[in-house]
């Protein structure tokens, strides 16, 4: 049986990396990529909004 070679793998599509150059993306590319950062921040402020309300539920049990 051979060996499993990292190169045959399916590769990760990379999505968006900040600070890329963006001359080469099309219009529809940059739309695609603009919709990806939003639904991220979306979901950054939800668990930012979860860990804040758990750091207040904390500071209130253990409030003297």
């Amino acid at each position: 049986m051979p060996a499993i070679d990292d190169e045959n793998l399916p590769k990760k599509k990379i999505v968006h990396e900040i600070g890329q150059d963006l001359t080469l993306l099309s219009v529809e590319e940059l739309g695609e990529r603009i919709q990806i950062l939003r639904d991220e921040i979306v979901r950054l402020d939800a668990a930012m909004t979860h860990k804040k309300a758990s750091r207040s539920a904390a500071d209130l049990f253990f409030k003297k």
